[in-house]
């Protein structure tokens, strides 16, 4: 297994776990985490129903957390780390923050937006690409969505 792959199962097992925290407080298991050289900057996890914000999906949570701690709202280079393909909205967060690169977990074949149905992070119309690196832990991830939404009905 090589460093990169190591490394991002780590930090997936770890947004995988915020994404566990997400589900106890009766929010969509998403979770996610914003690192930069080895640091993590922030995390989160969804909370639109808990603070009444459709804004607070995971990765804006994290992206929040990640600019405090950084003191900017550019994080240029950072990894942000999600169970979940991120949507238009998260996206368009990611791309304003300047990551660099997006790993994320499940696809999202309903509103996808690293490539899945749409490719806001990589289209040539805006200044800004990420690279995205999606299915680490896709089994997982996908399994602890679909229990989650299995329950719920």
């Amino acid at each position: 297994m090589s460093a990169d792959l190591t490394t991002d199962l780590r930090y997936m097992e770890r947004a995988y776990a915020l994404a566990e925290a997400a589900a106890r407080q009766g929010e969509v298991p998403v979770g996610a985490l914003v690192v930069h050289d080895g640091v993590v900057l922030g995390e989160g996890w969804n909370r639109p129903i808990q603070s009444a914000d459709p804004t607070a999906h995971a990765e804006v949570v994290a992206l929040r957390a990640a600019a405090r701690q950084a003191g900017n709202y550019r994080l240029s280079g950072a990894t942000l780390y999600v169970t979940l393909e991120p949507c238009a909205m998260c996206s368009g967060a990611i791309l304003h923050a300047r990551l660099g690169r997006v790993v994320f977990g499940a696809y999202d074949p309903r509103t996808g937006a690293a490539g899945s149905v749409l490719d806001v992070l990589n289209t040539t119309l805006l200044n800004h690409r990420v690279t995205i690196t999606g299915g680490v832990l896709q089994a997982a991830t996908a399994t602890q969505l679909q229990q989650f939404f299995r329950a719920r009905r």
